[in-house]
C-alpha cells in the first residue's frame, strides 16, 4: 500500500526504515520505504501477540518484557522475509521510546539502537501515539489539519492537529481508557481476554438495550471522556443477573457512543471535517460504523495496523526523516509517561 507525501521534503533516495514497538505485549517490527516524491510504501509488517497474559485477565510487565526478548529476533527475520530484504538493507531504524512499560520498552528500544549502531544508520526514538496516528495514513493522503483519537487498552486520548508534526491535547479520558474498561468488563462477565474482541463477538449474540447504561459526562462542555461509570454499572447489572451477550452489546453501544459523540462534538468545535480514529478499539465493528454515519471523513489504520504494530513506528520514522528532523541520540532512555502534544 502507499502513503501520499503531505507537502513535505523530498528526499534524495530511497529509504528503507525498519520499526520496533514493544511497549506492551506485541512484539512488532514493521519496514517501510520512504520514496524521494513523499509517499511510503509499507513493505512489512510482522507481530507477535503474547497469550502468557490471558490467564492473568491483564498484561503482567515482567512477563512481557521476558517474551519480547525471546521474540524479537525472530519477529525481526519474519519481516525482513517478508519485505524481501536482508538486515543490511536498511537504510534507518526506528523504535518506540514511550509511553510504555518501560521493562518492555526498553527490550525494543536497546534492540533498535544496537542495530542502528551496528549498521551505522540513523536512529529515530519514536513516540507511541504518534506511530498510532501515522498508522492511519497507511490507508492514503492524510494532511493537517485534522482531529486525532487514539483509542486502545492504555490510552484514550483527542488531538487536534493544525500542522504537521503538532499535536494539541484537547480530550482524555478521566479514569481507565476505553480498552481497559472493554477487558475490565469481558473478565467480568466471562468473555476471556483480550476483551475488545471478546465482547465484540458476545455482543452480535446480545441486546444493546437489555442494560439501561446512563451516559458519561452528560453536559460537559469539555471534550473528555469517563469509563468508570459504565464499569460500575456493569457490575451491578451482572450480579442483578445480566447475560454476558446482553452485557456486552449494552456497554458496547455505550462505549460506542460516547467515543462518537464526544469526538463529533470536538470535531465541530475545532473546525475539522477529517478524524483520524486510531488504536485497538478503532478494530472495532460497531465502532467504525457509528463513525462512519457521522458526516465526518474518518480515516482508520489499515489492515493489521489498529493494534500496536512496528510499522506504525516505522511510519513515524519515515515521517520524521521526510521532514527533516535530526536522528535522536543514542543515550535517550524509555519512559512510561510520555505526553504526545506540544501545548
Amino acid at each position: 500500500m502507499s502513503v501520499s507525501a503531505a507537502s513535505v521534503p523530498s528526499v534524495p533516495r530511497s529509504v528503507r526504515v525498519l520499526g520496533i514497538d514493544t511497549s506492551c505485549d506485541d512484539t512488532g517490527v514493521g519496514i517501510v520505504e520512504l520514496l524521494p516524491d513523499g509517499r511510503v510504501n509499507l513493505l512489512a509488517n510482522r507481530v507477535w501477540s503474547q497469550t502468557v497474559h490471558a490467564r492473568y485477565g491483564g498484561v503482567m510487565p515482567e512477563l512481557a518484557s521476558r517474551e519480547h526478548v525471546e521474540r524479537i529476533d525472530e519477529v525481526m527475520g519474519d519481516a525482513l522475509r517478508e519485505a524481501g530484504l536482508t538486515v543490511s538493507d536498511i537504510d534507518a531504524v526506528a523504535a518506540t521510546s514511550g509511553p510504555g512499560l518501560v521493562g518492555a520498552l526498553l527490550v525494543g528500544l536497546m534492540y533498535g539502537k544496537g542495530l542502528a549502531q551496528a549498521l551505522n544508520v540513523p536512529f529515530h526514538a519514536a513516540h507511541h501515539l504518534e506511530g498510532h496516528i501515522f498508522a492511519a495514513a497507511s490507508e492514503g493522503d492524510l494532511r493537517a489539519p485534522f482531529l486525532a483519537l487514539v483509542v486502545s487498552g492504555g490510552h484514550t486520548h483527542l488531538f487536534d492537529v493544525p500542522r504537521d508534526g503538532e499535536y494539541v491535547l484537547v480530550g482524555a479520558t478521566m479514569d481507565d481508557a476505553a480498552g481497559e474498561a472493554f477487558d475490565k468488563i469481558a473478565r467480568l462477565a466471562g468473555l476471556g481476554y483480550p476483551g475488545g474482541p471478546a465482547i465484540s463477538e458476545a455482543a452480535t449474540r446480545g441486546n444493546p438495550d437489555a442494560v439501561p447504561f446512563k451516559e458519561p459526562l452528560q453536559g460537559q462542555k469539555t471534550f473528555n471522556f469517563s469509563f468508570s461509570g459504565l464499569k460500575t454499572a456493569a457490575l451491578l447489572a451482572h450480579r442483578g443477573g445480566a447475560t454476558p451477550e446482553d452485557l456486552a452489546a449494552s456497554f458496547q453501544q455505550a462505549a460506542v457512543k460516547v467515543l462518537v459523540k464526544t469526538t463529533s462534538r470536538a470535531a465541530h468545535a475545532q473546525g475539522r471535517g477529517t478524524v483520524v480514529v486510531s488504536g485497538g478499539v478503532a478494530a472495532n465493528s460497531a465502532l467504525r460504523e457509528a463513525f462512519n454515519a457521522t458526516d465526518l471523513n474518518v480515516v482508520f489504520p489499515g489492515r493489521g495496523l489498529n493494534t500496536d504494530n512496528g510499522a506504525m513506528i516505522a511510519l513515524a520514522g519515515a515521517a520524521a526523516i521526510r521532514a527533516g528532523r535530526p536522528a535522536s541520540p543514542l543515550d535517550g532512555g524509555a519512559t512510561a509517561y510520555a505526553p504526545l502534544a506540544n501545548a
